[in-house]
């Protein structure tokens, strides 16, 4: 598991995250943007970010699982929102699948993602623990 890293001398994290995280040793996944898409390539929450957020995190929990891995083994994640204004929203979601020492994270806010209608991507580095690789994923 990432430990989180919030020294003195810089600010707390007001959100689902932390300044830093120590990474353990392990075999790193690199999890590239994940979308609010369901099995089929459904658009999931039209115009909804927190059902989007779910969505996106049921993602990558899928994808995580197929490899071993849980969201606690996650170290640092990138989240582009389209509307900063929803904020709030998407970190109370982080915390439904994220739990304290919060990996580290950015933040960003874009004009667009590749589809107009979808309001949030999230990228991860997971580090698996050999002994929880799912050889069959790690290939």
């Amino acid at each position: 598991m990432a430990r989180g890293l919030n020294p003195a001398g810089l600010e707390m994290p007001f959100g689902a995250f932390s300044n830093a995280a120590w990474v353990p040793a392990g075999r790193q996944l690199i999890i590239s943007g994940l979308v609010a898409r369901d099995a089929q390539g459904n658009l999931v929450g039209r115009g909804d970010m927190e059902a989007q957020t779910r969505q996106v995190l049921r993602n990558m929990e899928t994808m995580l699982h197929h490899a071993g891995a849980t969201f606690d083994d996650i170290a640092v994640v990138t989240v582009f929102l389209t509307d900063m204004s929803k904020l709030a929203v998407v970190h109370d979601v982080r915390r439904e699948f994220f739990k304290p020492p919060y990996p580290a994270s950015t933040l960003v806010q874009v004009v667009s993602l590749v589809d107009p209608e979808l309001m949030v991507e999230i990228n991860a580095v997971a580090v698996v623990p050999e002994d929880r690789i799912n050889r069959a994923a790690a290939g």
